[in-house]
């Protein structure tokens, strides 16, 4: 018997309800549904509230081949979870260039290391892009860590791809504009993110 039929069986024999059952394991009622009707196993903590509940354990629930299903899937879960976390830190951190003197500022015959924030003699549409481009990092960011749980097909797909595109014309723009100690800070951060990349579950 699967899990799905087992779980349905369960619900039954204590007469209660998809809706009781989804308040008892503080989980939506929908999520239930998923589970009884075959399209989608719980999550390891839901998986043991359900084993509590009812008194089973969670060999009796899932079968061997089952139990390895959702062992790789928590696996790729957590495995996710950890690279939003990083990328969402890395994505952040551009803002630190508002603050770090990273940028070339000509004083006569010296170039002085500035911040951003400090950035004067740079002509005010290149500033503009520089502060675009690090903004929309930050704010790629903070989306990131924010939305961590969120199930949206769409945010899944093009986070990863927005935070490296966005990284990628943050290098290309500081080469074209000279200036090569910014562009050091973002490429470095981009091969940081290419790294965890290429370590896909």
């Amino acid at each position: 018997m699967e899990f799905h039929e087992k779980l349905q069986e369960l619900r039954k024999q204590k007469k209660l309800t998809q809706e009781e059952l989804s308040e008892i394991l503080f989980v939506s009622r929908t999520a239930i549904s998923k589970w009884e009707s075959g399209r989608g196993y719980p999550s390891i903590d839901s998986l043991k509230a359900i084993a509590e509940f009812f008194g089973v354990t969670i060999d009796e629930l899932l079968s061997n081949r089952e139990l390895i299903c959702l062992a790789e899937k928590d696996s790729h879960q957590k495995t996710q979870h950890m690279r939003d976390l990083v990328f969402g830190l890395i994505d952040c951190s551009v803002g630190m260039l508002f603050f770090i003197p990273l940028f070339g500022q000509k004083e006569g015959d010296i170039i002085r290391q500035v911040s951003l924030l400090s950035l004067q003699e740079t002509p005010l549409f290149i500033k503009a892009i520089y502060l675009a481009i690090i903004l929309l990092t930050v704010a790629c960011g903070i989306a990131t860590l924010a939305l961590q749980n969120c199930s949206c097909r769409i945010w899944i797909k093009i986070k990863t791809v927005l935070s490296m595109v966005l990284t990628t014309v943050s290098v290309v723009i500081f080469i074209a504009s000279l200036e090569p100690y910014a562009a050091f800070f973002i490429f470095v951060l981009l091969i940081i993110k290419g790294a965890l990349l290429l370590k896909r579950p």
